[in-house]
């Protein structure tokens, strides 16, 4: 079970398998939409309410979002917010002109992690990228605020992106940048963390379930 009390919650999503190796990554397949629905059908059937439903504004959010609400039949309007929106990959700083295009997943993921690295310590490839303390405040502003009233016991929904969810998770937890990428590396799509909230604020009850989706429906990007 994804929820089995009425505490204040946040179900943090990952967005579904996205277009990864092609011109526009930031779309869903066809297998992202049904792990959409997928997701929305469980949650229903667990007798999950949300209290809302929000998502970054990257479309592969808000079509994910747009899946779960069909699969639950949630009468929700979608709040956006850009807090919840995913690093830009291709800001990061790298060594190797083709990491963040390849097709190849090892590749890319080596390309991706050193850049992560050197973002984390204060490069940035583009002198408009978003420097990774902003990155860090935003994403954690974020989860402080988007449960206004803890006692009112209902789930917010959000549908995010890996990065946004795996360091939320470390710094809930007091690591730092490497459990970021470790959590960043192993994060599935259309996975839900829970995190709860309690009398000191937020904590991490479960990371990357996804034992609502098929084996053969379980995908990284």
């Amino acid at each position: 079970m994804l929820l089995r009390d009425k505490r204040s919650v946040l179900l943090l999503v990952r967005h579904g398998q996205a277009m990864f190796g092609t011109d526009d990554y930031d779309r869903l397949s066809a297998l992202g939409h049904d792990q959409s629905r997928r997701l929305g059908t469980v949650l229903a059937a667990q007798g999950v309410k949300p209290e809302a439903v929000l998502s970054g504004t990257m479309r592969r959010h808000r079509e994910t979002a747009a899946g779960l609400l069909a699969g639950a039949g949630w009468e929700h309007g979608v709040g956006v917010d850009p807090a919840w929106d995913e690093f830009d990959r291709h800001a990061l700083p790298r060594d190797d002109p083709d990491g963040p295009s390849t097709t190849d997943p090892r590749r890319f993921q080596a390309a991706l992690e050193t850049g992560m690295r050197r973002w984390a310590e204060g490069e940035i490839r583009h002198g408009t990228g978003e420097p990774f303390a902003d990155f860090r405040a935003r994403t954690e502003n974020a989860v402080r605020t988007a449960v206004t009233d803890p006692s009112s016991g209902g789930p917010t929904v959000v549908v995010t992106s890996a990065g946004v969810i795996g360091w939320i998770v470390a710094d809930l937890l007091g690591g730092g940048v490497e459990q970021w990428i470790r959590l960043n590396r192993v994060c599935l799509n259309a996975s839900v963390t829970k995190i709860a909230f309690g009398r000191n604020g937020p904590y991490p009850v479960s990371f990357n379930d996804h034992g609502h989706l098929d084996p053969s429906d379980v995908t990284f990007r």
